[in-house]
């Protein structure tokens, strides 16, 4: 059995501690995506979600803190366990719940589902349910993006079981043929559907995996939302200032299977509880608030309760929207 590997906060280089406003961002950030995938999960195990179903509780770093290191008009798109990413995008949890449920009340009128949503408004493009799919069209983003003559930056986030698909080395060599701007981000959760890294990859730190395209990489803490934040910073202004792709891989770790159907036995209960109990990235942030005196314990249950009434609310407006009309089933395909 692999034993949980994430890399260690006290390894970074020190840095100054942000402000209130900031912190509070990510922690309801973070916190309405964990919020949002429990009642997910729950509305799955009441048959109300059909399909495939992947939750990102755990890895809420990674999305809030490459969130908080790209700007206006710069692009997202991710695999298959992509609510997280939505939500970190600024999609509204009621179309994303009302999407997961099947409702036409949803990005993409009830019939993506989990894996197939998207905003164009916010420039995320997916969701993407075939391993590996989103490299190349990732790619394609960025080289839209040089080719437009605009600053704008990718990013492209896939796992570590989608670092060993061949298509990831084909856009790794045209992105740096052609200097094109998008930050590779590898998800390294260490269990890809079920297999851990140690038993798959050759070559189990990711963020070399770029060295023969003289592509180059970093290790971060994924589960700390300052690190991802600040790696992302670096990664965002290397590719503004024209120098090509980078990757960043995040040690980041899921605390639920696979998906939904997944029961997780190839790990132990014990090796989640001690992630949840030592690395959790909510958890990190709440602690720094506290003991730094920037919010109070009542702070923070105010901000839990307001979330909670947004997440209840997606729930029910999901629900309560009605289905697609069969006529939809004609709509948005290439005859």
């Amino acid at each position: 059995m692999a034993k949980a590997d994430t890399a260690s906060r006290a390894a970074a280089p020190p840095r100054p501690m942000p402000g209130k406003d900031a912190l509070l961002r990510y922690y309801r950030e973070m916190l309405l995506i964990r919020r949002f995938e429990e009642k997910a999960g729950q509305l799955y195990g009441m048959g109300l979600i059909g399909g495939f179903c992947h939750l990102y509780i755990g890895q809420e770093a990674v999305v809030v803190g490459m969130q908080a290191a790209i700007g206006e008009g710069d692009q997202v798109i991710t695999a298959y366990r992509d609510h997280g990413h939505m939500l970190a995008c600024g999609m509204d949890p009621a179309g994303v719940m009302a999407e997961l449920t099947g409702r036409s009340g949803g990005y993409s009128k009830g019939k993506g589902g989990s894996m197939h949503m998207f905003s164009r408004e916010k420039n995320f493009f997916g969701g993407h349910g075939i391993v590996g799919a989103q490299l190349p069209l990732g790619t394609g983003l960025a080289f839209s993006n040089k080719y437009k003559g605009t600053d704008r930056v990718c990013l492209t986030y896939f796992g570590d079981g989608a670092a060993n698909q061949g298509q990831v080395y084909e856009s790794f060599n045209m992105a740096e043929l052609w200097k094109l701007p998008v930050v590779y981000v590898i998800e390294n959760n260490q269990y890809a559907m079920g297999t851990a890294i140690s038993r798959s990859s050759a070559e189990t730190h990711l963020y070399k995996r770029g060295a023969s395209f003289n592509i180059p990489g970093e290790e971060v803490d994924g589960m700390d939302v300052l690190a991802v934040r600040d790696a992302g910073d670096r990664a965002v202004k290397w590719c503004r200032e024209g120098k090509g792709p980078i990757i960043l891989e995040m040690k980041t770790y899921r605390y639920r299977g696979h998906s939904m159907s997944d029961p997780a036995k190839y790990r132990t209960r014990e090796e989640v509880d001690h992630v949840r109990e030592t690395a959790d990235p909510i958890d990190h942030v709440r602690k720094m608030l506290l003991e730094s005196k920037l919010s109070s314990e009542d702070e923070l249950k105010e901000i839990d309760k307001d979330i909670r009434a947004v997440v209840n609310h997606a729930a029910e407006f999901a629900q309560s929207s009605p289905e697609p009309d069969p006529s939809e089933l004609w709509t948005d395909t290439i005859h």
